[in-house]
């Protein structure tokens, strides 16, 4: 899928020169192809494969279908990546796509991604990620004490996750190769494990592996229209993630040949091994079995090898975990400092650390606010749900900035989307269906969501007014 010219252009005004780490408030470019395709990867694998299969199946109720919501997916993720790849290689900025609205809508539309990524989206994805890897390392018995109380209202597990937070952000202040170096390692060894747990299915299954068990049907599905949208979002949850490489793609080098690569390659590359994983768990659990599963992956091996293979499914899934959240941090915090250099945010913010050349101002807001968000236990599962509703918002808006940069240009591009303006029309027209569909279903959310992006319009006008008077 991947186009590009086969003379790479000259930078020319329409793509910015590449900045150096020699001018101050410059982050240097310290991360390769193998680093980007490892972020992409990384944080798109985390513990969704292990999990969504059940309540696909409990949606659309045949093998067939959760297929075919796997292919469309996937489909629809390529799409996006393939629409983000083209824009990211002429435009290598911070921030990605607050970067794309600023250029291509203007301040305040950059500011209101950046807002509502940074207030909501981001703390709570990453709450999200370090909860999930807490509760995923309970299963173990050495672990069992998480879900003890501690201290004021938290368990444990709560106060691991906190720590863990600050672990991982404290490893991408100390520097942004190296936190690329775990990157690469944790998502070659995630890799490393999906291979062993679906070659155990397969291998090792004996009379209990079945090809007949992809017939098979679930007959309490919710079915129609409803149910096939409910499996989509629960595979489109599991893909996501990809578009995070390009609020690095300031520090990424090469950026015009490596964002596409790792944008593209890496969603091909987790599109096969969700598909194996999914053929893997089938193969042992039929329809039924697989839609009242709790954690199918783990219940199929256990059916295997007894309990040491629901845990070598937890290893993975801690591994895995992990891998997203040293990716998910790394890039999250690349939004509101790119739009502190614009002016558009705290001046603190877009400093470098002079030792280590990192965003550590940025970086320690964002574990900040995700730990304010790990204190807020009983409202965490709604404030999840409004970051899953504005992202997509944004995902939308993000990629039809190709057609204004496109009509704009006159450069030639390091790469062109196969399938200009299909390809990033189905993606834009997947995510407004996405977006009508949680009003549906889940209106008060939604409607939460909506103000929690409108609410980032005053904000701006106090940024733009006190910016202007030198107040800030």
């Amino acid at each position: 899928m991947l186009t590009s010219n086969h003379r790479m252009p000259k930078l020319t005004s329409t793509i910015p020169p590449l900045h150096s780490p020699d001018i101050p408030g410059e982050l240097p470019r310290v991360l390769n192809a193998w680093h980007a395709t490892a972020i992409v990867v990384g944080i798109i694998i985390g513990s969704g494969i292990f999990l969504v299969p059940r309540e696909m199946m409990a949606a659309v109720g045949s093998s067939t279908m959760v297929y075919a919501v796997w292919i469309l997916g996937g489909l629809l993720s390529l799409f996006g990546a393939m629409t983000y790849a083209e824009i990211a290689a002429a435009r290598p900025h911070y921030g990605g796509e607050y970067a794309f609205l600023r250029e291509a809508y203007g301040d305040l539309t950059g500011f209101l991604y950046m807002w509502t990524n940074f207030i909501v989206s981001k703390p709570a994805s990453l709450a999200s990620i370090v909860a999930g890897l807490t509760r995923t390392l309970a299963t173990f018995a050495i672990f069992g004490f998480f879900n003890n109380p501690a201290f004021l209202h938290l368990t444990w597990g709560t106060v691991v996750a906190i720590g863990a937070t600050w672990a991982v952000t404290v490893l991408d202040i100390v520097g942004t190769r190296k936190a690329g170096d775990v990157q690469v390692a944790l998502t070659w060894l995630k890799i490393l494990l999906i291979v062993i747990i679906t070659g155990v299915c397969f291998v090792a299954a004996g009379p209990l592996g079945h090809w007949h068990n992809f017939s098979t049907l679930y007959t309490g599905a919710t079915g129609g229209f409803s149910g096939f949208m409910i499996a989509l979002i629960a595979a489109l949850w599991a893909y996501d993630g990809w578009s995070d490489v390009v609020a690095v793609a300031g520090e990424v080098r090469n950026p015009q040949r490596n964002l596409p690569l790792a944008l593209v390659g890496g969603v091909a590359l987790v599109g096969a091994l969700y598909m194996l994983t999914n053929a893997a768990i089938q193969y042992i659990l039929p329809a039924a079995s697989l839609a009242a599963a709790d954690r199918p992956a783990a219940d199929a091996l256990r059916l295997i090898v007894g309990p040491w293979g629901a845990g070598l499914v937890s290893i993975g899934m801690a591994v895995s975990i992990t891998a997203t959240l040293v990716g998910s941090s790394l890039s999250g915090a690349r939004v509101p400092f790119a739009a502190a250099r614009n002016g558009l945010f705290f001046p603190s913010i877009a400093r470098v650390n002079p030792r280590f050349q990192t965003p550590a101002n940025a970086l320690v807001l964002q574990a900040v606010l995700a730990t304010l968000i790990l204190f807020m236990i009983g409202k965490f599962q709604a404030l999840f749900s409004l970051a899953i509703f504005s992202e997509w918002v944004f995902y939308g808006l993000a990629a039809s900035t190709i057609f204004v940069f496109r009509k704009r240009d006159t450069a030639p591009r390091p790469y062109s989307v196969t399938g200009y303006p299909v390809v990033p029309v189905l993606f834009i027209l997947s995510a407004l269906v996405l977006v009508v569909f949680s009003f549906r279903a889940e209106p008060r959310n939604s409607f939460y969501g909506t103000l929690a992006i409108l609410a980032g319009v005053p904000v701006f006008l106090w940024f733009k007014r006190t910016a202007s008077k030198g107040e800030i």
